[in-house]
């Protein structure tokens, strides 16, 4: 079976992950996915890099939590999450979700809820290279406003 979280330096194929997700799955009528990159701008600065850091074992459990969440939330039948972590570059791929059902409305939903439950609860840190120096990134006050709409509260911002 699939493990439904990795967290890891290298990179991911989107195909050869939603071929795995959906593999013999013949209930499947709909698969989203959604993969972030890394932008060259934050906040009107150039990024040069973004380093990501965690807590092994802790980030995977809390990411598995937000998969169960989407379970019980929406009628989707798997989910997966990829999230890199490490020395990434801009327009390297960041982070992958993926989900499936039986219908588009579902899957679209469960995906976003998702990709919000990750801007504000997964404990990724982040740090930008900029011209001015090395920066934390800090939470937004924009991802909380997300994550408010399923229902869901964080002070992170």
């Amino acid at each position: 079976m699939l493990a439904r979280v990795a967290v890891q330096t290298e990179d991911f194929d989107l195909s050869t992950e939603i071929a795995a997700l959906r593999a013999s799955d013949k209930r499947v009528g709909a698969v989203c996915s959604f993969v972030g990159t890394v932008r060259d701008r934050n906040e009107g600065d150039q990024v040069a890099t973004l380093e990501l850091e965690h807590y092994p074992g802790m980030t995977e459990k809390a990411i598995e939590a937000m998969i169960d969440a989407a379970m019980a939330r929406f009628d989707i039948f798997a989910a997966r999450v990829i999230h890199r972590v490490g020395l990434l570059q801009p327009l390297d791929q960041i982070v992958m979700v993926a989900v499936t059902s039986a219908h588009r409305g579902q899957s679209f939903q469960a995906c976003e809820f998702l990709m919000d439950y990750l801007k504000t609860q997964a404990p990724f840190w982040k740090k930008e290279e900029t011209p001015g120096g090395a920066r934390w990134v800090d939470a937004r006050v924009s991802d909380d406003v997300a994550l408010a709409r399923w229902g869901l509260q964080t002070s992170n911002a």
